[in-house]
């Protein structure tokens, strides 16, 4: 195994979100570390975007045994849609992901209007900590409050 091949290993393999099942029939080519019928699996870069996207549209206190898991991003729903309102959309993100994402570095967070029905873009740049990789999630969000 070569070094790459070793620092994705460390990023690990989750539960595919939203869960599913692998659906490959008996004989239907599959890596040998891939099960064929169980649940779906998330590996590697895969698993950290996921793991993002759950951080993000978990609200705290959503979870009964973990209360502050998630992202006060929820918060902001009904709230205007201006500069004080994307300033905190952009702290909050920064926030959650330190805290319950150690296998990332962000980088930047940048929030756009995109003028359609309330959506928001919500452009989080971040680098993979073992393998040094950059990659750019968008997470579109969308609030009710009125434009200003």
């Amino acid at each position: 195994m070569n070094n790459h091949s070793a620092s994705r290993e460390i990023l690990g393999v989750g539960w595919h979100f939203p869960v599913r099942i692998d659906r490959r029939l008996p004989g239907e080519f599959a890596p040998p570390d891939r099960g064929r019928g169980g649940i779906a699996l998330a590996r590697y870069e895969e698993d950290i975007e996921q793991a993002i996207r759950i951080i993000l549209s978990t609200a705290k206190g959503e979870r009964r045994m973990r209360p502050t898991f998630g992202c006060d991003v929820q918060t902001l729903v009904f709230a205007p849609a201006n500069a004080t309102t994307f300033g905190l959309m952009r702290f909050y993100v920064e926030e959650a992901l330190a805290m319950w994402e150690p296998r990332i570095n962000v980088r930047d967070v940048q929030v756009n209007s995109t003028g359609v029905d309330g959506r928001v873009d919500i452009v989080i740049s971040y680098e993979i900590r073992t393998t040094k990789d950059e990659r750019t999630l968008v997470y579109p969000f969308f609030v009710i409050g009125e434009e200003e």
